[in-house]
């Protein structure tokens, strides 16, 4: 989105006279912010502030939703199957090209762990985010009606696998957000809650550096959560996490959030990839030793010529991601004019994490914060890097309002399931569902 903006911009005139056209597809019709998904589960941002609409931020650009199944690069072309390909017939479509931009990202990395098929749900969406908020009030509710210990244990136990951002801000702002809605149930006390977050490693949020990853581990731990390091989750069938230390945890919840790796389409591209199974690129963010074909973000290995050390690329993540975009957009246009390309170099500015409201840490040109500074100066990082004055108003006013308002506390998980009620209406026995957590 941030290189088909930038685009639209530099060739402005082009796409006026027709002597150009941008074709962004992708499966959805919006971009997530995923740095808001914590704060989108916990309820301190409404879902639709977390997303940024396409066709309003790229008018100039032709919007195609659904998802490209091969690229031949030799032919310029990629097919993608449509929300039509299946309705009318006609199979896939296929677009040709003259540049091609590769930016899918990052999806989760699963491993063969008996059960997670079935019962892990990941973090990557705001579809994840939204279902996940539903389902922990859900098994509040559960816990609140049943007479079974064994139910309600297994209930109010909400295990996260991964020590990364994605697994500690979702923990933390969880947390909270159950925390203080088990204060509106007469039979549940925030002490009743189980928290268990699970790290293969010997540390938490290795971005931040060693010294606040242990703050942080402190921090939670003082919050009552079980934080495991150096331990693996080795099954979770039948409800029950099984730990590498032995221990057993019945659980309706299982969150995992141990690691990304690139989209499964760049094997369909024929492009060269490294043992990651990205895409190999050079400082210009071309793909390397091939012609008219560029990458960035998760799905890019882009050398770091920031690093001390050669060989090293740069980090997968949004900071240097948004970056990358803005260097790709100019080099494709100086391409098209027979201009020269710019490397992309960025030094890694340093990191922020939440650990809950008004709780957070931060490793800034090398200054190290934590506490209430660290969680504004989050907010207020992430508030600049949100697309959109529209997206930046919206969340800055809803923060506003929960400074003077109480949390909401409400599940809608029926959205999950939104002919549920029509078809018992109808006479007609709902069909069996539930969200990927129970």
């Amino acid at each position: 989105m941030y290189t088909a903006l930038r685009l639209q911009r530099k060739l402005r005139q082009r796409l006026r006279s027709g002597d150009a056209e941008i074709v962004v597809v992708a499966p959805e019709p919006y971009m997530t912010y995923q740095p808001f998904l914590p704060e989108a589960a916990a309820g301190s941002i409404s879902p639709r502030h977390v997303v940024v609409p396409l066709r309003r931020v790229l008018p100039h650009c032709t919007i195609v939703i659904g998802e490209v199944s091969g690229i031949d690069h030799a032919k310029r072309t990629a097919t993608v199957t449509t929300l039509a390909s299946g309705e009318d017939g006609t199979g896939a479509l296929e677009i040709a090209y003259d540049e091609v931009v590769l930016a899918p990202g990052s999806v989760s990395r699963t491993l063969p762990v008996p059960g997670l098929a079935d019962h892990g749900v990941g973090f990557k969406t705001i579809e994840e985010a939204i279902g996940l908020r539903n389902h922990v009030i859900e098994q509040m509710d559960i816990a609140s009606a049943t007479r079974d210990p064994a139910v309600r244990d297994a209930a109010l136990t909400f295990v996260f696998v991964g020590g990364g951002y994605a697994g500690v801000e979702a923990l933390a702002e969880l947390e909270d957000m159950a925390r203080y809605t088990s204060r509106y149930y007469h039979n549940i006390k925030a002490e009743d809650l189980k928290w268990i977050l699970v790290e293969a490693t010997g540390r938490i949020l290795p971005e931040v550096g060693e010294d606040l990853g242990r703050y942080a581990v402190r921090e939670l731990r003082g919050r009552n959560i079980d934080v495991r390091l150096d331990t693996r989750l080795d099954s979770c069938e039948d409800r029950v996490a099984v730990l590498s230390d032995g221990s057993r945890f019945p659980t309706r919840t299982l969150v995992w959030t141990a690691g990304v790796k690139p989209a499964p389409l760049l094997a369909a591209t024929g492009l060269p990839l490294d043992e990651r199974g990205r895409l190999v690129c050079t400082a210009e963010l071309t793909v390397e030793g091939v012609e008219h074909a560029w990458s960035a973000g998760d799905a890019a290995a882009v050398p770091d010529l920031t690093a001390a050390e050669t060989g090293r690329t740069t980090a997968p993540n949004a900071q240097h991601a948004v970056r990358q975009a803005k260097v790709l957009a100019d080099n494709v246009v100086a391409a098209l004019d027979g201009a020269p390309l710019t490397e992309y170099r960025h030094s890694y500015a340093g990191s922020v994490a939440s650990l809950g409201l008004h709780k957070g840490v931060a490793h800034i040109y090398g200054r190290r914060l934590k506490g209430y500074l660290a969680w504004l100066i989050h907010r207020m990082y992430h508030l600049s890097r949100v697309p959109t004055f529209n997206r930046k108003a919206r969340v800055l006013a809803e923060w506003t309002l929960a400074a003077f308002f109480k949390r909401e506390i409400v599940s809608l998980g029926s959205l999950e399931h939104p002919r549920a009620e029509f078809e018992l209406a109808a006479g007609r026995r709902p069909r069996p569902g539930g969200d990927d957590c129970q």
